[in-house]
Order: C-alpha cells, then structure tokens, then sequence
C-alpha cells in the first residue's frame, strides 16, 4: 500500500457496523376499526388503552416491537408510543404538528416507523457505545478526513484568496477602487441540521452518521459534513469556492451514484479506459505506483472537472499515475466495494473443497451486494482478468493483481495490533474471482 495515500484511517467504520445490528421497527398492528386515528397514524395504532395492555401485547415480542395508543391525563388526551427495547418496554409520548409531521427536538418524521427506526439505532448506539460517542470530537483537526482529502485544495484557493487580499492592499493605497467584493480570510462555516440521503461519514472525526433523520450538520457555503458536536470544532476556515471542487473521492458509492443517476462511477470507467489502452503490457501495472503530486492532481481533476477530467498520455505518460489514482478512489470508498456483510459470506464460501460448489456459493454470496457494489467489482474483476492475460508481459498474474487489489476491494482488516493481518484468505478470494470471473458473473442480477 502506497506511503502517500489516505487510506483506511480516513474513515472510521465502527458506528456504521454497529447500526446494521441495531434493532429494527416491528410494528404491532390492530385489527379493530377506529375511527378516531389521526391520519399521521396507521395500522399500529390501538386506540385507547392501558400502558398495562400495551405492555402486554409487547412482552413477547422482540426488541423493536411498538405500538401507539391514546393516552390521557388532566389536561386532556395524547397519543403514547410503547416501545420494546433492550427487553424492556417503554413509553414515549408523541409530538406532532400539522407542518412539521412527527418530531423529536429537531429532528421530523412522516410516520411513527420512521421515527421508531431511528430512535432504535440512536438509542443501541448510546447504550453499546457510550463512551465512544462522547469522544467523537477528540480528533486532531489536522488529521481529520477534511484536511487529508481536500489538503491539495485547501491551499490552491488559500493561494488564490491571498492573491485577491493582496490585490486589495494594492487598491487600498491608490484611488483604484476594485471591482468585485473580496471576503476576509478567516471565516466561519454556516452549519445547518440536514437529513442525509444516503450514507455519510464526518469529515472532522470520521466516524458515520448513524440514524435516518437529522443526522448532522452541513455547512451551507463549502458543502462540509459532520456530527453537530463535532462542527463546534472546527476553526474559522470556511472556504466557499471548496463546494464547487467536492467530487468523487470519499463519498459512499451508492450515495454517488443514485446522485449521479449512474450505474458505475465515472472515476473507474475513465481509469480502466486509459490503462487497457495504453498499459496492459506495461510490467509491474497496477503493483507500481506514480508520484504522488500527480496522483492528487488527477484526484482534484476529477473532483472538479468530472467525465471531463483530462487523463491522456500527452497529460499523464506515466501509466502508474493512472492506476494510483484508480487504487486511490477505491481505498477511499467509506464501504468497501466487497461490503463488511458481505465479506463473511465469501470467505465461508472459499472453505468448500468442490470447486463447483466453491463457485457456486461465490456468486449466491455476490448477489447480497447492493446493485451498485455488485456492478462496479464486476467491471472491475473483468478489467483485471484481461489484465492477467498480459500476465506473460506485464507479470501481474491473477495472483500478483489479487494481492495487490485484496485489501482496496475488501477493506481494512478489524484487527488494530500492530501484527499485520493474515491476507492468505482474501487474496485467494480475489485470485478466483479475477480467473473465474466469467463463470461468477454470468448470472443476472
């Protein structure tokens, strides 16, 4: 793996996992008829009854399991949601307006399961991880994947912005007025609670932003993401001009291209386009690597100019540059493009002694990944097969291109020692999708 390149330590995957385990809304639905429901409520609305017959109908349910009911008290009546949690059952009272729908503090729902999935995630974080929320802003501002992803950025238009301060001392002492307002250079982010489409990452600690529902804050002028405790953390450095360079590199796959209404990210189409044009024979492709400048400049090329990123030989001779920028937008995918529920399910797949079954049971695995992650590692195990069929030239043999690929298609290894991961595993996992790729890819999705 590459000295220069931010790799798994941009982001940080724990709370993710940890949500995927998080119970999940199990709604307790009435068949009797009311006719008083709200419309805001559906069929897991049991009118008006005891917290002694709610708990009733939820104690043998498992954790998620919830119902509503009316409720009532001196001051007239509300609705109760009764809820089934860490094995025990509880009791919220519901909040709604006509507006706004469902909400809890700043946070708006359209129904009750909504609101029921993301108070379930929130309240399993808070009781697995406690300790480890409470550290989320204790992070090295330098360090951060704000500063690691956009570093290159950051000082092209510092330079830029100090270039236009400079200009307007020069203005100050003569009688030239200038044309155009040029802003300080300190100033502050404009954070805004927003619920995210898609999955996100903090770009002050790194960490996931669990939930469904206001998950964080993004500031309104450079486009910047995190946890609403960790934007109080961030210095004065807001730099409007950064929202039109945010691109590709980091951003969760799915949630890219279901912006981008694609199938596969553009990053890799051009990438692979340029290598199987001009490096296929190249010896050493893809276990080679350019410098490092030059890897971030086609980084920000492509978070800034797109499709229309220029990648020609006449711009980059060096092939390597290429397939490090390649290596480089994968490592930084936040999900892997094997996906951590995903990879289990391969490696219990390569313990089967008959190769057919082997096979078999590889592509069953495959199918568990998004449409997106399944689409992209396919074009991508493709490209690498015609890669190893130049392997008599170029030597990168299925083995060598699986040992260089295993860690930026699976992922960082869990283990945080100082012991280097045994990889024997995956490679080999690698190694038969790229030699048996036609036989695991030829089902339909």
């Amino acid at each position: 793996m590459e000295s220069h390149s931010p790799t798994h330590t941009v982001w940080k995957n724990d709370l993710y996992r940890m949500q995927l385990d998080a119970p999940v809304p199990i709604p307790i639905l009435c068949t009797d008829i009311h006719l008083d429901t709200p419309n805001y409520l559906g069929r897991d609305y049991h009118g008006d009854i005891s917290h002694i017959k709610a708990a009733g109908l939820l104690s043998l349910q498992p954790n998620g399991a919830y119902l509503v009911r009316k409720s009532r008290s001196g001051d007239g009546h509300f609705y109760t949601l009764s809820l089934k949690f860490n094995d025990k059952i509880r009791h919220y009272k519901l909040f709604h307006d006509s507006k706004s729908g469902l909400y809890v503090r700043e946070k708006r729902y359209d129904c009750v399961r909504s609101l029921v999935a993301d108070g379930l995630v929130t309240m399993y974080l808070e009781l697995k991880a406690p300790v480890f929320l409470q550290r989320l802003p204790a992070v090295n501002y330098q360090e951060s994947p704000y500063m690691t992803l956009n570093k290159r950025k950051l000082q092209t238009l510092t330079k830029e912005r100090a270039k236009f301060a400079c200009a307007k001392n020069i203005f100050a002492n003569t009688d030239i007025q200038p044309t155009v307002e040029i802003e300080k250079y300190e100033k502050s982010h404009v954070f805004k609670v927003t619920t995210f489409k898609g999955l996100n990452w903090c770009e002050l600690c790194g960490n996931f932003l669990w939930g469904f529902s206001a998950q964080g804050v993004k500031c309104e002028d450079c486009g910047l993401i995190a946890h609403t405790r960790c934007s109080e953390k961030f210095p004065n450095d807001c730099i409007p001009d950064l929202k039109y360079l945010r691109g590709v590199f980091g951003i969760e796959l799915t949630t890219l291209l279901t912006a981008h209404n694609a199938s596969l990210p553009f990053v890799v189409i051009k990438c692979v386009t340029e290598v199987e044009a001009r490096g296929l024979t190249t010896e050493g492709i893809y276990r080679l690597s350019g410098f490092a400048e030059e890897i971030d400049a086609i980084k920000m090329a492509f978070d800034k100019d797109g499709e229309k990123a220029d990648l020609s030989q006449e711009k980059y001779p060096n092939i390597n540059v290429i397939t490090g920028a390649l290596k480089l937008y994968l490592r930084l995918l936040p999900i892997p493009l094997i996906t951590f529920l995903v990879h289990p399910l391969l490696i219990d797949a390569m313990q089967h002694k008959n190769f057919e079954l082997r096979i078999s049971s590889i592509r069953h695995a495959l199918l568990s990944l998004p449409k997106q992650h399944y689409a992209t590692l396919q074009y991508m195990i493709e490209h690498l097969n015609r890669v190893s069929l130049h392997a008599a030239i170029n030597k990168m043999n299925s083995h060598n291109l699986a040992t260089v690929f295993a860690p930026t298609l699976i992922g960082p290894s869990e283990i945080t020692s100082s012991i280097l991961p045994d990889m024997t595993t995956d490679i080999l996992l690698i190694e038969t999708l790229i030699t048996h790729c036609d036989k695991i890819f030829n089902c339909s999705r």
